[in-house]
């Protein structure tokens, strides 16, 4: 039996950011979080002891938007070595449970990454939490990087595929525009278990807003690839910002969205629903990779963007521990709830449990160790 104490730095149990604490772990599990003197001369003192000279102990992040990883993109690489080295990838850069995401393609290719999919689930592959599928149901005229070719109207098929993949899986997100979804077809995939999130969509205040009453919990990328909030005519980004029923992803990397902007819908938002971060992350995500291809398309990496030839994001580089620095140092938000938007937050909204995102005495909980400066992390 192995006894670990984790002491002397900041320790963060998914809600609260402790000061003076130590944190036990026994055999993965959380066994005692209390002041730090007790732990000095409690029982489990016997075990090791790891200084942690002022970083922060957390739980690992949870990524919802992971489109690739470790060089490999998942819409290239249907292959249950894709998702393991994937997993690998992200958990180098802290995101111990991702959703693998499937950017719009063919039938045949979604429905065979939901196999594969759960074929990594029922092996246990470390990080696969379950699947996010980005499309082909959005709107061409709010595509981003998608290809329009490949973007359609959900049919009754694609609702009984969708609905038995939201029931095998353990997680299951779909990215949707009500162009091409009806509220009837969304209320079918809430009830069969699915989170659905609007995205890639041009649609009015009045008509996101009538999706959030069908269901639909949870917005893509705020702000990006979205109809924009105006004066006259609030679009997705007001209608997410009205509503307390739906939660939002966003790529904070100072890139996709202004610091001056996500500080200004972290304060508008209403709640219940939060906002949370996503990577959004491509084939780069843990390698020097200088650029890359999606579905025979190249993709330029440079300066901390990934473009496509005519200069169109096409994902973001980035991981949860730089979203979480820009959400401190540049946005202004404090570091308990930046860290919350990384894996209390989404675990919640995807019904994750068992300790992910957060730390729980007598549960199982993977954790990382972040750098004091947010410079970086590493697992533990």
């Amino acid at each position: 039996m192995s006894t670990t104490t984790y002491h002397g730095g900041l320790i963060f149990d998914g809600e609260v950011l402790h000061d003076g604490a130590a944190l036990t772990v026994q055999d993965g599990t959380v066994v005692a979080l209390g002041p730090e003197a007790e732990a000095e001369t409690g029982a489990d003192s016997r075990g090791d002891r790891v200084d942690l000279a002022g970083d922060i102990l957390s739980p690992g992040y949870v990524d919802l938007q992971v489109n690739g990883g470790d060089g490999l993109m998942l819409n290239d690489a249907l292959e249950l070595d894709t998702l393991r080295r994937m997993g690998q990838a992200h958990r180098r850069l802290g995101a111990t449970h991702i959703l693998p995401t499937l950017i719009t393609n063919t039938l045949a290719k979604t429905e065979a990454t939901i196999e594969v999919t759960k074929e990594a689930i029922a092996a246990g592959v470390p990080g696969i939490a379950g699947l996010h599928l980005e499309g082909p149901h959005l709107s061409v005229a709010r595509k981003g990087a998608h290809d329009a070719a490949l973007i359609r109207p959900m049919e009754d098929s694609d609702v009984l595929m969708l609905t038995a993949a939201a029931r095998d899986l353990p997680a299951l997100m779909l990215t949707v525009a009500p162009e091409n979804v009806t509220v009837d077809q969304v209320a079918a995939l809430v009830e069969a278990g699915a989170v659905v999130s609007l995205g890639h969509t041009d649609a009015d205040f009045a008509t996101c807003t009538a999706y959030f009453e069908a269901g639909a919990r949870c917005v893509t990328h705020l702000f990006n690839a979205m109809s924009q909030m105006g004066n006259r005519e609030p679009g997705l980004v007001g209608a997410l910002l009205n509503s307390g029923l739906a939660s939002a992803g966003l790529i904070a990397d100072a890139v996709h969205v202004h610091p001056a902007t996500i500080r200004n819908a972290w304060a508008a938002k209403q709640g219940p629903g939060e906002i949370f971060l996503v990577s959004d992350s491509m084939a780069p995500a843990g390698t020097d990779q200088a650029e890359f291809t999606l579905e025979g398309r190249r993709i330029a990496r440079r300066d901390g963007r990934l473009t496509l030839e005519d200069g169109t994001l096409a994902g973001a580089d980035l991981d949860l521990t730089t979203a979480v620095q820009v959400m401190c140092d540049q946005v202004g938000v404090p570091l308990a709830a930046a860290l919350r938007a990384a894996t209390s937050v989404p675990a919640a909204l995807m019904g994750l449990g068992n300790g992910i995102g957060r730390l729980e005495v007598g549960a199982a909980s993977e954790l990382i160790r972040i750098r004091s400066d947010l410079s970086g992390c590493a697992a533990v």
